[in-house]
């Protein structure tokens, strides 16, 4: 059953609004925002605090068009934020459940705190493994499934020498390179 909601997106569908719009204002605002932050194009004043907004918003401009001129690029980044936003609910979810397990207790995550240490590393690798389900391949299969399928049909006894040896050397220079624990004076 359609209703006038629902036939408003269409329209907004057809008019591009999906397409163009939304992908070129978020590709726009970031890239201006990054411009801003990195002053990286120079300053407008000799006491540098007054950026080249001119100069940024143009190749911010320039490179959000760059972007919706390229379809794969524009279904990457629909698909991606997608995907990307339910992971941010899952977060959010996350936080709700600590929150009716703490009770009354204010939340303060430290990175010395192993649950943050979990969490970050769980977030990183889901997002990487969003952006490699949303690109795909010249033969339309994502590079997470190519990914999947190389480490399945070659997976041996050197594969898993070449894993074991990855993550010994990775601990090893984890080790060596930690700094040491200051020690409390009483």
């Amino acid at each position: 059953m359609a209703t006038t909601f629902r036939g408003v997106i269409e329209f907004f569908n057809q008019l591009g609004m999906y397409d163009v719009i939304l992908p070129f204002l978020l590709v726009f605002s970031i890239v201006f925002a990054i411009l801003e932050k990195t002053r990286v194009l120079g300053f407008e004043d000799a006491e540098k605090k007054i950026t080249k907004k001119n100069l940024n918003s143009m190749v911010a401009f320039v490179i959000a068009f760059l972007v919706i001129g390229s379809t794969k690029l524009v279904a990457i980044v629909n698909e991606t934020m997608a995907n990307i936003v339910l992971l941010l609910l899952l977060a959010v979810s996350f936080l709700m459940l600590v929150g009716v397990f703490l009770g009354t207790e204010e939340t303060k995550f430290s990175w010395k705190d192993p649950w943050m240490i979990f969490f970050s590393f769980f977030m990183f690798i889901a997002i990487a493994a969003i952006f490699l389900h949303a690109i795909k391949t010249d033969s339309g299969q994502s590079w997470l499934d190519a990914i999947f399928n190389y480490v399945s049909s070659n997976w041996s006894g050197n594969m898993m020498g070449v894993i074991i040896l990855a993550i010994i050397v990775v601990g090893f220079m984890w080790f060596v390179t930690k700094s040491p624990k200051k020690e409390e004076k009483k």
